[in-house]
């Protein structure tokens, strides 16, 4: 049965007729609805429609862009991600079509659909483990992304993705920026697992935690690296120079703990223990474990730096909060604030 959430003409952005390339707003709600066309991609493979009846292809074509080449898991083959040609016609030339992407590459979340399911929850997992980035479907994404990179060179690429996705996409861009490649990323409620401290109420037995957590985890990184503790924070300084946008829901306990991952590095800088946290940062305490067993470890979700936006208008549940859709509502709440690893 068709979900009204897949049809363009009742859910897209519809006030997006004209796009300002230089508009925050209006950026980031082409990246959702291109992520969005992942998903529906999916669902219409899914429910073997025909050209004529497919859904997806409304999500991109409204504004200007064709399907150049999806993106099939090799385990499941699923559609999981595709990568989109901006196509103007010359009627729409204006002056902010200089900031325009060339191309976008996608990726999609979980679907929880029986075709996709198993093969999704297995790929959570890996993230969880922090192996994602030995997976087939992150070989698949990254070849891509290099493909369309040695193609056309690395301005005004964009990458986005949600959930899963922005992890798929994460792992891309870091990938990337460690070679030079700095590429526009869009993130939706990217995950972040770990213990739910953002979810606690009082403040003060929030930031306590959070700063025995750094120290913990400081030290933990000392006793556990040694002399590989400075290649680590080398490799943290090159990452910083990317800049990707993360889009976080504090209703969404998938996303919410970037709230406080952001925040409390700027107050440990505050009360001059800033070493410290820019040592736990860069580190996770399940990372750090694995390493020392010697099983190789990449936690996607530890970033230097970042455009961090989060939607403060009220979810009435999970769904909504973690949900693609509310990152196109023209009257959302929204805070935004940019971070720089030093």
């Amino acid at each position: 049965m068709v979900s009204e959430r897949d049809i363009f003409d009742i859910s897209g952005p519809l006030h997006l007729s004209s796009v300002n390339w230089k508009c925050p707003q209006h950026r980031r709600s082409v990246a959702a609805s291109l992520v969005q066309s992942c998903y529906v991609l999916e669902r219409d493979r899914q429910q073997n429609c025909l050209a004529s009846e497919a859904l997806a292809p409304a999500w991109w074509k409204f504004f200007h862009f064709e399907l150049i080449r999806t993106l099939i898991d090799d385990a499941d083959f699923s559609i999981f991600g595709a990568i989109f040609k901006f196509n103007p016609p010359i009627s729409m030339q204006n002056s902010t079509m200089s900031d325009a992407p060339k191309f976008v590459i996608a990726f999609r979340g979980t679907i929880t659909k029986k075709d996709s399911l198993a093969r999704d929850i297995t790929l959570d997992l890996h993230f969880i483990r922090n192996g994602l980035h030995k997976t087939s479907r992150s070989d698949i994404a990254m070849q891509a992304v290099r493909n369309v990179v040695s193609a056309v060179g690395n301005v005004n690429i964009w990458l986005a993705g949600h959930s899963l996705g922005s992890a798929m996409a994460t792992f891309a861009g870091r990938n990337m920026a460690k070679t030079g490649h700095l590429l526009e990323t869009f993130l939706f409620n990217p995950p972040f697992f770990s213990a739910p401290i953002e979810r606690i109420k009082d403040k003060k037995v929030k930031q306590g935690l959070r700063i025995a957590n750094s120290f913990f985890t400081a030290g933990l990184a000392i006793a556990l690296k040694g002399r590989h503790e400075k290649s680590s924070e080398d490799s943290f300084t090159i990452l910083s120079a990317w800049v990707p946008s993360l889009f976080v829901n504090p209703d969404d306990h998938i996303c919410s703990e970037y709230i406080g991952y952001f925040d409390h590095r700027a107050k440990m800088e505050e009360i001059g223990v800033g070493s410290i946290e820019r040592l736990a940062t860069q580190n996770s305490i399940g990372d750090l474990f694995l390493s020392a067993f010697g099983k190789e470890s990449e936690p996607l979700h530890l970033l230097p730096s970042a455009n961090l936006t989060i939607n403060m208008s009220p979810s009435p549940d999970f769904k909504t909060a973690h949900g693609i859709h509310q990152w196109w509502t023209p009257d959302a709440n929204l805070q935004t604030k940019e971070y720089r690893y030093r």
